[in-house]
């Protein structure tokens, strides 16, 4: 994105100065081929295809759904064969979450920017069984009064407080963050605003550890932020900084989660800058290693924005989980969603 604007502003000027180009970092990185991906979404040769989430069918794990968000037209779910199982044309999505707020009942949220003065979370519900999409509707959650501001990040939480079917996380385009808690009342699904956290510039990936009630927010230039939401104020800790010593190259985008007992595991963050993912210990969270999508039979990916990442079984492909990465050049198709297993990536940095 960065280096698309200095060619504009370059081109604007009419030759009369040079702007310096600065070479990006390029840190070093395993290759790892996608063993699958999803059709191309149906805005063509636009930047479109946005953010991924799962769904893992416990009782048929490869009847697994994944979701992606068209960010010019609307929510997509697909199933592993990466063939698409529905499309809602829900307006302008970017990015997705969901939680199974009870066996067979699956809440999905998504940031609705339709209005770009209106911040809003478009909720629908999953049918597990049918692959299929309700739409609920999109609803308006900050005070009343409230500058203009556009919806941008998204993720979910559980519940935690009585009452609550899961928390709702907007990453407002200024930096804000805002939760939400999501409630039943009268038959309908209603997002109350709760709280905020603030950082300095735009930030977009985020995601929540629901074991320890941690929220990760990426600051695209900055780096990675974590907030600890059982606190009575919501205040933000560093975590990896853009840089050589965490390995991220901004933007930093999409961030997932590979839990591992009572609160270990990794964080996973997409290095954008350098077309590269990282893992980061979440106890101490220095980087366990960097891996790259490479070209193969589907495809590198590059640009990506976000990801999504589960564990368990997946059936035959993906014995050992599932990580999905958005590709910013599926060229010449639209873009789309590539899905690797988790177990390939763990054996690839280990090497």
């Amino acid at each position: 994105m960065r280096a698309g604007f200095v060619a504009a502003w370059a081109a604007l000027l009419g030759g009369c100065t040079t702007v310096p180009q600065v070479p990006r970092p390029y840190y070093a990185a395993t290759d790892v081929q996608a063993t699958g991906e999803t059709t191309p979404v149906g805005s063509a040769q636009a930047d479109a295809a946005d953010d991924p989430a799962i769904w893992r069918n416990a009782a048929n794990p490869e009847a697994s759904l994944i979701l992606g968000t068209d960010k010019k037209a609307g929510l997509y779910v697909y199933g592993l064969d990466g063939k698409v199982r529905d499309f809602v044309a829900a307006g302008l999505l970017n990015n997705v979450d969901l939680r199974e707020v009870a066996p067979g009942r699956i809440v999905v949220g998504a940031s609705d920017r339709t209005n770009g003065a209106v911040p809003k979370i478009a909720l629908f519900m999953l049918d597990g069984a049918t692959a299929k999409l309700t739409a609920l509707g999109a609803q308006a959650f900050l005070p009343a009064g409230r500058a203009p501001v556009e919806a941008y990040g998204f993720c979910m939480g559980k519940a935690m407080a009585a009452g609550e079917l899961a928390r709702a996380y907007v990453v407002l385009k200024d930096g804000e963050v805002a939760e939400s808690r999501l409630i039943e009342a009268g038959g309908a699904i209603r997002a109350e605003y709760l709280r905020s956290v603030k950082f300095a510039t735009q930030s977009e990936g985020c995601v929540v550890d629901d074991r320890t009630g941690t929220l990760f927010v990426a600051e695209e230039d900055i780096g990675i932020w974590k907030v600890d939401l059982k606190a009575a104020a919501l205040t933000a800790q560093a975590f990896a900084m853009v840089g050589p010593d965490a390995g991220l190259v901004d933007d930093v985008e999409g961030l997932a989660l590979a839990p591992q007992g009572a609160d270990g595991g990794y964080l996973v963050a997409s290095s954008q800058g350098d077309n590269a993912y990282v893992l980061f210990d979440l106890a101490t969270a220095r980087p366990q290693g960097r891996f790259r999508i490479a070209a193969g039979r589907f495809g590198a990916t590059s640009d990506t924005d976000g990801i999504e990442l589960a564990l368990g079984d997946f059936g035959p492909a993906f014995p050992g989980g599932l990580f999905v990465a958005q590709d910013g050049d599926n060229a010449p198709a639209a873009q789309n969603f590539k899905l690797l297993g988790w177990d390939q990536v763990i054996q690839s940095i280990q090497q």
